[in-house]
């Protein structure tokens, strides 16, 4: 009795052995099927976007400074008291207008004895040519000596200079006189005025600065990359825009100059731009915003910035085919503009990952992710809820809980 039992108790323990052994190789074949399921990859999920074709317009925004195209420093030519002051400081005033007038009565003097000067020489030379016309018929008739005539000579020429040395001393004491009147030489503006009837002026002072307000420039720096588009945009007087505080719309002038060297220290070149003011928009010394279109690509290849990768080899970007296979294709940046890129190496029309490139796998499957911003359609009983479809885009970044709720179903 007790050998049967014992035997039955070893035949148990046999039989529950061997499925525990059947039951572990089976749940390792199982985890080891899973896990080269998963290694083979699930779709990843991921936002398309596709490259557009365009026409993409280069332009430059820097900081600019207002300036003058003219300004003058009016100072006096002599030393000299101020008689009358004509203007007020803040004034507009036009070219050649009276401002300052000097007390100019030591200057009248002087005119006037250089004009007196000047007729008693010519009556003197008059004088001279009279005797020098006597002489020559005298010398005709054999009466004086060729001597006698050629001394007459001498005393006619030396005359006639000094008659010219008094008019260029009339001319030199009205020049003089007429610094004794101060005019604007330029249209504009009038600065601080601190001189007052009876201040005692000299060169080294300076009487008011005009400075011109209409037209006005603008002068900004341009990186020297953009050197020569700058250069052809100058020679077709391309419009600038100056973005002013305080204005909604931009002012409009076009571009009139570039400096004819580089700053080798921030590797700049100036420009200036020329613009209406007439209502005084800009002043000088103001900082304002400027905006250029040096250039425009023809026909360019856009793409979202998020698209590109940044690897050892250069920039790549994914492109999604119809089967929603994944491959990684090298890219060249042309030019960045907000979050826009202009690309060659894909053609407009195709599809470019923009989100969950962390997850893709070149020759890999994608799933493209639902935007999230669209409204969920109710599902209706008995039919599907609708989905996506394989071309279009969204703007939405996949949570890492869809794409881990996911992988866990495939």
């Amino acid at each position: 009795m007790k050998k049967n039992l014992v035997l039955a108790l070893s035949g148990v323990l046999v039989v529950a052995a061997a499925a525990g052994t059947w039951w572990w190789s089976g749940a390792k074949s199982r985890s080891a099927a899973a896990t080269q399921t998963a290694g083979a990859g699930a779709p990843a999920v991921v936002t398309l976007a596709a490259a557009q074709k365009q026409n993409v317009p280069v332009t430059v925004q820097v900081n600019g400074s207002v300036v003058s195209l003219n300004s003058v420093d009016l100072r006096p030519q002599v030393t000299n008291t101020v008689r009358e002051v004509h203007v007020k400081e803040g004034q507009f005033v036009k070219a050649g207008q009276l401002l300052f007038t000097l007390d100019d009565r030591p200057d009248q003097a002087n005119l006037a004895k250089a004009r007196a000067q000047q007729q008693r020489d010519e009556a003197m030379q008059a004088d001279l040519e009279r005797q020098y016309k006597r002489s020559q018929d005298l010398m005709a008739q054999n009466f004086i000596a060729k001597s006698a005539l050629d001394a007459t000579l001498s005393q006619l020429e030396a005359q006639r200079a000094a008659v010219a040395a008094d008019r260029a001393a009339v001319q030199s004491a009205q020049v003089a006189l007429g610094y004794a009147t101060l005019r604007a030489p330029i249209a504009g503006r009038i600065g601080a005025v601190n001189i007052y009837p009876g201040t005692l002026v000299q060169p080294s002072l300076s009487l008011v600065t005009i400075t011109q307000l209409d037209p006005i420039a603008v002068s900004f720096p341009v990186p020297e990359g953009k050197l020569q588009d700058l250069l052809q945009a100058a020679r077709e007087h391309t419009p600038v825009e100056a973005l002013v505080a305080g204005r909604k719309a931009p002012l409009k002038g076009a571009l009139s100059f570039v400096d004819n060297t580089v700053d080798p220290l921030i590797g700049t070149v100036r420009a200036k731009a020329v613009f209406d003011n007439a209502d005084q928009a800009l002043w000088p010394g103001q900082f304002v915003e400027t905006r250029i279109t040096v250039r425009t690509i023809e026909n360019a290849t856009v793409l979202p910035a998020s698209a590109l990768m940044m690897l050892a080899e250069g920039s790549s970007v994914y492109v999604v085919d119809a089967e929603l296979k994944a491959a990684r294709r090298k890219v060249q940046a042309v030019y960045n503009f907000g979050t826009q890129v202009v690309v060659t190496g894909v053609e407009p029309g195709e599809q470019v990952v923009i989100e969950g490139k962390q997850n893709v796998r070149p020759g890999g499957k994608v799933r493209i992710d639902a935007p999230a911003s669209q409204p969920q359609q109710k599902q209706q009983p008995g039919n599907a809820a609708p989905g996506p479809s394989p071309g279009s885009a969204a703007s939405v970044v996949p949570s890492s809980a869809s794409v881990v709720a996911e992988r866990e179903r495939t």
